[in-house]
């Protein structure tokens, strides 16, 4: 005689990662987030073992735009994307095939291998062109076009990163650093995108979490307003416009994202973590192009600080967002953050008050050597959200009906 009673059994890591997209690339990104500015200003002091001809900085441009920011892309499109249109999911082989590619140009940015330039730019593009093929084939399957507007950024973003390594390559490295801006400007948009997406049921959930009713909805005319004028802003710089216009152009693109911020005002609901993270993303990004803006206007400071301010404050809260929602969501968690991933938000802050006001004369130099203050809170932030979320990506509980 035989009965069958549901059995729980805990999957091999290896087959836990490989199950979606964002078990195995958000940790990635955490994991190089944290430990590349800090190893490259604690162990190298702004130097690389390689490098040799292109200058160390645009290395680690590369690595912090398309390497940590480039992971959190792969895991929130190979995840989100199959939820937004009901088909299956990327899994196992093809998700190691991306993460191979991914991490062999990252072991090549870390090395600073000229040697490699070619293989690592190859490598960027291999996984870039795969995304842009796979978001591309659910369109067609599904017969949507609400993913089109991701197609368009993965392209511009696959053509500036390759424009960024042929510099590289070509020891033009003034074309190399503008075609590395480029990149972080064009993960904006595609943070705009993002956002538009995630903070209209993020918000409903947090105003009405038995999903009943959908009491948030946002103008649909100002759901694309940020990406569209940063787009314009990043013509504006590659048709060569003067300093003056393209600074107007940022500035515009700059109150784009504060508006979002406008709109996550819904009550003193506005103040739980969740819905503050994703206004506080929208809010340093604009801040940030605001300064870019005001620096080629004659303000009294250079862009970094602006560039600073955008891309490692507001995309850095933004990842964690996304990061932290998805890893939720995804893992039937349900919203309701942990203190570590809250003390995450706030070293990220921290970390980028500490990189920013002090080259624009509103905040003196911490102590001890340039920028290592700041890349500790950085790394901090990355570590503790990996800390909290760990043990929900690497556990995966399948039922299995066992006989006796």
């Amino acid at each position: 005689m035989s009965s069958s009673t549901p059995a729980t059994r805990t999957m091999p890591l290896r087959h836990v990662l490989a199950d979606e997209g964002f078990r195995l690339f958000f940790p990635l990104a955490a994991l190089h987030a944290a430990l590349w500015p800090f190893l490259w200003i604690a162990l190298w002091s702004f130097d690389l073992p390689l490098a040799r001809d292109v200058p160390p900085s645009l290395w680690h441009m590369q690595e912090m735009i398309v390497g940590s920011w480039g992971a959190a892309l792969i895991g929130f499109l190979t995840t989100a994307a199959p939820e937004w249109t009901g088909t299956a999911r990327l899994r196992g082989r093809a998700l190691w095939l991306l993460a191979a590619s991914w991490g062999l140009a990252r072991i090549v940015g870390f090395l600073a291998s000229e040697q490699l330039l070619i293989v690592a730019g190859l490598a960027d593009l291999s996984w870039l062109l795969a995304l842009i093929l796979y978001i591309y084939r659910i369109s067609i399957q599904r017969r949507t076009d609400r993913l089109v507007a991701f197609v368009i950024w993965l392209a511009a973003l696959a053509v500036a990163t390759g424009a960024a390594r042929a510099g590289m390559l070509m020891g033009d490295f003034e074309f190399s650093r503008d075609a590395s801006l480029a990149s972080g400007y064009i993960f904006l948009g595609l943070l705009g995108l993002a956002l538009a997406r995630i903070t209209v049921p993020v918000t409903n959930h947090v105003l009405d979490p038995s999903e009943e009713t959908a009491a948030y909805r946002p103008h649909p005319g100002r759901q694309n307003l940020a990406p569209g004028l940063v787009a314009l802003a990043i013509a504006g710089d590659w048709l060569g416009l003067s300093p003056a216009v393209s600074g107007y152009l940022w500035i515009a693109a700059g109150a784009g994202f504060l508006d979002r911020v406008a709109e996550c005002f819904v009550g003193r609901e506005a103040f739980r973590a969740e819905i503050a993270v994703l206004a506080g993303a929208s809010a340093f990004s604009g801040l940030g192009l605001l300064t870019v803006g005001a620096s080629r206007l004659g303000a009294p400071w250079g862009e970094a600080p602006g560039v600073h301010i955008a891309l490692m404050g507001g995309l850095g809260l933004a990842v964690l967002a996304v990061l932290s929602i998805a890893g939720r969501f995804h893992t039937g968690q349900g919203l309701g953050f942990n203190w570590p991933t809250k003390v995450a938000y706030n070293m990220v802050i921290v970390g980028t008050t500490l990189r920013a006001l002090p080259e624009m004369g509103l905040l003196p130099l911490p102590p001890g050597p340039l920028h290592l203050l700041a890349s500790c809170f950085w790394a901090l932030a990355f570590i503790a959200w990996l800390y909290d979320y760990w043990p929900s990506l690497s556990r995966l509980q399948t039922d299995e009906e066992s006989t006796c």
